[in-house]
Parts: structure tokens; C-alpha cells; sequence
């Protein structure tokens, strides 16, 4: 590399936010990103779901199925297609999946044993499918009702419809309808979503557990059952206007982009502790409080939007898991993680914000036998801008009692007296460029002043808080301490020193070229990712070679992505992209200014193969 551009890449200063600053100008970020695809039509309208019926139903279409997700508003999407019918002169039977439900306290009791009782939060991941919703009796007798009016004559049709109606198996087309889960959270805290198989309205952390740990899990498997099924994939982010895709279309999208590098549509919300500088630089909502969270990167959370001449259709990352996972993750990756996505990255804004709370997550083990989730959440804090004298918690003081601080914080939680972080939680200086890793086990958090890029194995709702300066979420309330399950997992041994020796990344070159060069910022025994970085003025050139890649800019204004099939795709500063492993040879090319930085990151190779996910459990 040249000297002039050594120096800049050397220098860590570059994103060093000013103390004075309190306006962050809009950047290049892209909110809704689109992938467009070279074939099929996106349809726009209840119009055209109603002339597809009406030229099916002349090739034999009598039973009609509507499958569906979590948080889907099924009356006013009937309402459409009904109103649309009937201008066509075609008033079908409707019949509703939830009039074939168990009653409410039947479900309750079949899904009793996963919510994890009193636990605010946490609850066992459910094994089955959606049949735990249904009355086998009820069900059996649809299933010989849908089969009669499949018998019937041409010009009848009936709509089945509603999460769960395809197990009546018997049906002539299958409609499937998403919504992705920031719209269904924005839905549930509007007050207008329960959760399936009940009419109360629960409060959200109680929507949320049974959520996370029961319906998702059901519903996920039944989609991944009826992906080479679906005749149509209908997005109803939009109640009032959907949009929709032919299955086979659908199909051939989700392979097309499987060997293509590819940004999910990010999503953001406001927190307790949450900055300004996303709010700015993202140009995001100026009225809202903060923003804490961007969810970039996330299976179970994000949505992919694929767009073809001006009209978008948006679907969920797990349905391109689901259908292509070899194709995204690579043979080895995908023979241990199967069909999730093992890598999250999301933003921490703490930049006129406050601290995080003290937190630590569970061992290996433990994550498996206590919550049946696969493999456990390791992290590691990648900083991407902060303001002076800003710093990071991670391990213990070297004098830390494990008793003293214990019973303190147990007194605080009793007496609402503060404590005094510092003197049991080893903190360190942060300054752009540093990575901080964090391995399970390892007791942390952001200090106010940075915009953390959080890079992390998927799992991402196992936190145990075991201090949070008395501090209230939005809503009034004081967020759910665990101290006992934290205690349980934290690793004492992990003091300042061993931190500093461990757990600050030192960047080590090992590969370099005129104006590049690329550098190892982790590679430890700990968890199953690498995390590097790639240095550069003009360009890189990379060869996936089976192995996908999670990557960021975390530095420099624009980059070209060069495919060898062609396709070119641009990454501005701080987006978030996935290079799947399929991808084969890449060319990055510099579209700014300055020289670019970007983290890659990735399963080791040999994982679920020769090599444990974690050493040490």
C-alpha cells in the first residue's frame, strides 16, 4: 500500500464524532433496499388477485386455500378479494380456518409447558407445527367438506382461508400471505393483534415470548413445507393493496438471488438508552425519542424486497433459507446451521445516549437445555463512529468479589439504589475501528458515545440483564432484571487483564497488494465465526469459494459490487450486505473519495464438520 494511504487506513480517528456535535446530516444510507429481478411480474391490487381466480376457475379451480402468517389482517384482505369478485360476478364460499380451532384454553394448555411460566421473557422453543391450534374432529370433518366441493361443478368456488387452513390438504390452488415482523410488532403495540388461537390482548412482552418460542416456530415449519407448493406469494404489508408474485416466479427469484450479493430491508426502533446518530444519518423519523436498534441482518427478523419495474413485493430472509440454504451458506455452513442464517449484525446507537444495560449471555449448554435454541449468542462490538472518552464494559475489575457483587446487585433491585458499576465491571476505552469480542459468559455493555455495529451468532433475544440503573423502557416500566440466571453463566476468570490480552482485537495483516490489504480481527477458539477486514483505495478482488460472507462498509462513501454473473450491486457506508456462498469471484470497487474499510465475516471453515462451534462450553 502506498504511504499516503497506510496513514489513512492506520488512522483510528476517522469517524471520531466531535463533543460540540448534536446534528448528524443525513447520509447515503438506503432504508428500502430492492433487488431486482430478471423475471416474473410483480401484481399490484385485489383487481388482478380477482382475474386470476376468474381464469383459474375455468381450468377447474373450486377450492382455494389462503395460507398465512402471524399478523395477517384477514378480514380486510377477504373484504378486497371478495369486492373484487363481485365485479366480476363470482361470490365464493368463505370459510375461516379459526372457526376449526381448539377453544382458547385448549391451545393454552397444549403450549402451557413451553412459555416458561412467570418468566417474563423466556420460554422453551416449541418442536410441532400449527396442528397444536386445531380440533382434530373439527378438522376432519373440513377436510371431507373441502373434498365434496372440489367434486363439485365448474363456476363454485370456495375460499379457505387463514394461518393453518392448508392442513385440509384437499384444494385446488395455495395462496400464501407475510408480513414481516417489524409491521406484526407495530400491529400488536397499535393494539390491533393477538395471538392465533386467542382473542386477549396480551401485553407485548407476552405477545412477543409466545411469539418467539411457539407460534414462529410452527408457522416457519409449515412455510418451509409449502414453499414448492405456493401457486401465489402475496406480500400484505399493505392491507389495503397487496402485491404478489406467481409461486414459480417466486421460486426462480429466490434462486436468482441465492448466487448474488444482496441487502435485507433494515428496521429500526427507539429505546431506553438510544441515540441521535441514526436518527440523523439515516434519516429517520425526527420525532420519535431515539433510535436504539437497527436490525440489519437477522433470519427470524428481516425481509428481503425484491422489485420489478417499479413494483416491490417483500418476502421473509427465512424463505430464501429455507429454498437455497446451500446455495447462501455453503455446503459445510449449511450441513451444521441448516436453514438459519448464523450471523446477525444490528446497530447499538448509545451517541447522545445512554449506557446499555449490564448484561451477559448464556453458555452453550445452557442456551440448548434451558431454551432449546441450537447454538448460543457470542458477540462482538465493532465501532463504528463515537465521540471522545467514550468506552466499553466488558469483564470483571480484577478485585471484583463474586458475592459482594452478587448481593449488590440483588440490594439495588430492593432498595432502587444505584450502584456503582465500575467497581466490579472492567471498562475500556473505545475509539473507531476497535472490536471488542465477546464471547458467552462475558459480563458487558456499550457506554454511552458509540454507534456499535454488533456482530453476533443469530440468536438475539437471550440477554441476561443483571443491572439497568433503575432505568424505565418507553412504556414506564422497569425492564426484567436476571440476576440469578447471569450469575449462572457469567465466566469470573475473565478479569481486566485477561480481557485486554483476549478480548481487545489486535488487527494482524496477512495478505497485502499495491493500494490493499486485508487483516485477521478475530479468529479464536470462542465461537464459529471469523471476523476480517479488507483495506482498500481502487479495489478488491475476492473468490467466495463456497464460503458466504456477512459484510459491512464500514468505512468509505460508495462501493461497486462485480459479480461473475454480471449483476452489479453498491454498498454505500455503514449498509450491510450478504455476499451468499455461491457468489463465486468478486470485484469491489472504490466509488468514493477515500479508501474504503469493510468487515467480512464468516463460518470457519470446517464447522459442524471437524471443528466445535464453541471451545469452551
Amino acid at each position: 500500500m502506498s504511504d499516503k494511504n497506510s496513514a489513512y487506513i492506520e488512522d483510528p480517528f476517522i469517524a471520531l464524532i466531535p463533543e460540540r456535535t448534536k446534528k448528524f446530516p443525513r447520509g447515503p444510507f438506503d432504508t428500502f433496499p430492492r433487488f431486482t429481478i430478471s423475471n416474473g411480474i410483480i401484481e399490484k391490487g385485489y383487481d388482478s388477485l380477482a382475474e386470476l381466480i376468474v381464469s383459474e376457475m375455468s381450468s377447474g379451480l373450486r377450492v382455494l386455500v389462503v395460507e398465512g402468517y402471524q399478523g395477517v389482517h384477514w378480514q380486510e384482505f377477504i373484504d378486497g378479494i371478495t369486492d373484487a369478485l363481485k365485479k366480476k360476478e363470482v361470490i365464493p364460499g368463505l370459510i375461516d380456518i379459526k372457526n376449526y380451532y381448539a377453544s382458547e384454553n385448549e391451545i393454552q394448555d397444549k403450549i402451557k409447558p413451553f412459555l416458561g411460566g412467570d418468566d417474563p421473557i423466556f420460554g422453551m422453543h416449541f418442536p410441532l407445527g400449527v396442528d397444536y391450534l386445531f380440533d382434530p374432529i373439527k378438522l376432519s370433518r373440513l377436510r371431507i367438506e373441502a373434498s365434496v366441493k372440489r367434486g363439485i361443478k365448474a363456476g363454485d368456488l370456495t375460499i379457505i382461508f387463514g394461518a393453518g387452513s392448508s392442513l385440509v390438504e384437499l384444494y385446488d390452488k395455495l395462496w400464501y400471505i407475510d408480513i414481516p415482523k417489524d409491521t406484526i410488532q407495530e400491529y400488536v403495540r397499535n393494539g390491533e393483534q393477538c395471538n392465533i388461537g386467542t382473542t386477549e390482548n396480551l401485553s407485548f412482552g407476552q405477545f412477543y415470548k409466545r411469539s418467539y418460542f411457539v407460534e414462529w416456530p410452527a408457522l416457519n415449519r409449515l412455510k418451509k413445507q409449502l414453499l414448492p407448493y405456493l401457486d401465489l406469494f402475496i406480500d400484505l404489508q399493505n392491507p389495503a393493496e397487496p402485491t404478489s408474485i406467481n409461486g414459480n416466479s417466486f421460486r426462480e427469484a429466490l434462486k436468482e438471488i441465492s448466487s448474488t450479493p444482496f441487502r435485507l430491508r433494515p428496521w429500526f426502533f427507539p429505546g431506553p438508552w438510544g441515540g441521535k446518530f441514526m436518527q440523523g444519518h439515516m434519516g429517520l423519523d425526527p420525532d420519535a425519542p431515539n433510535y436504539a436498534w437497527s436490525f440489519e441482518m437477522i433470519v427470524p427478523e428481516n425481509g428481503v424486497i425484491i422489485e420489478k419495474e417499479d413494483e416491490t413485493l417483500e418476502f421473509s430472509f427465512d424463505c430464501l433459507m429455507y429454498r437455497e440454504n446451500k446455495n447462501v451458506l455453503g455446503n459445510d455452513a449449511s450441513q451444521q446451521f441448516k436453514y438459519e442464517w448464523p450471523i446477525r449484525f444490528d446497530y447499538l446507537d448509545t451517541i447522545d445516549g445512554g449506557n446499555l444495560s449490564v448484561q451477559v449471555h448464556p453458555r452453550p449448554n445452557y442456551i440448548r437445555k434451558e431454551f432449546g435454541e441450537t447454538f448460543t449468542q457470542d458477540e462482538t462490538y465493532y465501532i463504528c463512529a463515537s465521540k471522545p472518552d467514550s468506552k466499553v464494559y466488558i469483564g470483571l475489575t480484577e478485585d471484583c468479589n463474586p458475592e459482594e457483587f452478587k448481593k449488590t446487585l440483588e440490594e439495588s433491585i430492593q432498595t432502587g439504589h444505584e450502584i456503582e458499576v465500575e467497581k466490579f465491571v472492567n471498562c475500556e476505552p473505545s475509539k473507531p475501528h476497535d472490536l471488542f469480542l465477546i464471547p458467552n459468559g462475558t459480563v458487558h455493555c456499550s457506554g454511552e458515545g458509540n454507534l456499535v455495529l454488533e456482530i453476533s451468532a443469530t440468536p438475539y433475544i437471550f440477554t441476561f440483564k443483571i443491572y439497568d440503573y433503575l432505568r424505565r423502557d418507553l412504556e414506564g416500566n422497569l425492564r426484567p432484571i436476571n440476576v440469578q440466571r447471569g450469575f449462572e453463566n457469567i465466566r469470573f476468570e475473565r478479569r481486566k487483564k485477561w480481557v485486554q490480552e483476549n478480548l481487545v482485537a489486535k488487527p494482524k495483516v496477512i495478505k497485502s497488494g499495491s493500494d490493499w490489504q486485508e487483516v485477521v480481527l478475530y479468529d479464536a477458539p470462542f465461537t464459529f465465526y471469523n471476523i476480517h477486514r479488507i483495506e482498500f483505495e481502487t479495489e478488491f478482488i475476492m473468490d467466495t469459494n463456497g464460503v458466504a460472507y456477512s459484510t459491512n462498509l464500514v468505512q468509505g462513501e460508495r462501493v461497486e459490487i462485480h459479480s461473475e454473473n454480471g449483476r452489479i450491486v453498491h454498498l454505500s457506508y455503514l449498509e450491510t450486505m450478504i455476499i451468499p456462498a455461491a457468489t463465486g469471484k468478486i470485484r469491489i470497487v472504490n466509488k468514493g473519495k477515500n479508501p474504503c474499510k469493510m468487515v467480512m465475516v464468516y463460518v470457519k471453515p470446517g464447522i459442524g464438520i471437524t471443528k466445535p462451534l464453541n471451545d469452551p462450553l
